[in-house]
């Protein structure tokens, strides 16, 4: 009897999938820490005095960085696809369509950071940079609502396929709820967007720990 007969038989443990799964997610936040923390955020931080040709090389790496993030979600979307299927294929579907959309939106953003990283080596005024990398930053957000609504999708499934404590499944929703509530911030009330900005720690810590699961434990999936 074939694993695609009884998906919650034993044999159906895709652990290899799982933990495939599990490596790219880790690079996702790797390279999203890197991006962000460690290239883009400290040029932002700088301000407009801050800006100089210099300046330039960060922003090309965290394009790379962000770039490769993007082929990695598009990975793990499919990956999680495969193996969250058996447990409900329309919401399935549903969370594999909106983690695309989050990845379509922060790619096309990056097109605004190329323009900056243009716009410094001709010697343009900072502001015009800045303006730029702010209108990204936004839009960044925006494909992080998408996102969210992926992590509310993706922990009804877990809990469905009980592959992992439910307790750390109920930690992913929660990140889909933090999500959700950033990009609403940062479109309707941005004054209150710096308030909120550790709450962005409970998806950091949500999201390593079920990357980690699955490079790990490979994923246990029984039967609902």
């Amino acid at each position: 009897m074939t694993s695609a007969t009884h998906p919650a038989s034993p044999e159906f443990a895709f652990r290899p999938t799982a933990r495939f799964a599990g490596v790219l997610y880790l690079a996702i936040i790797v390279l999203g820490l890197v991006s962000e923390v460690l290239l883009r955020g400290p040029v932002l931080a700088g301000g407009a005095d801050g800006l100089n040709l210099a300046s330039a090389l960060p922003l090309r790496q965290s394009l790379v960085a962000d770039a490769l993030m993007v082929m990695a979600d598009l990975g793990v979307a499919v990956l999680l696809y495969r193996l969250l299927a058996p447990y409900g294929a329309g919401l399935a579907l549903a969370a594999l369509m909106f983690r695309g959309a989050q990845a379509m939106v922060i790619s096309a953003n990056l097109l605004f950071q190329v323009r900056a990283v243009q716009l410094l080596d001709a010697g343009a005024p900072s502001s015009e940079v800045i303006g730029l990398l702010g209108v990204q930053a936004i839009g960044y957000d925006l494909g992080l609502a998408f996102f969210g609504v992926n992590c509310l999708l993706t922990a009804l499934l877990l809990i469905r396929a009980r592959a992992l404590p439910v307790w750390l499944a109920g930690l992913i929703g929660v990140s889909g709820l933090v999500y959700l509530t950033g990009t609403g911030l940062r479109l309707l009330a941005p004054e209150a967007y710096d308030s909120f900005a550790l709450a962005y720690l409970v998806p950091v810590a949500g999201e390593s720990l079920f990357a980690l699961y699955l490079l790990i434990a490979g994923g246990r999936w029984v039967r609902p």
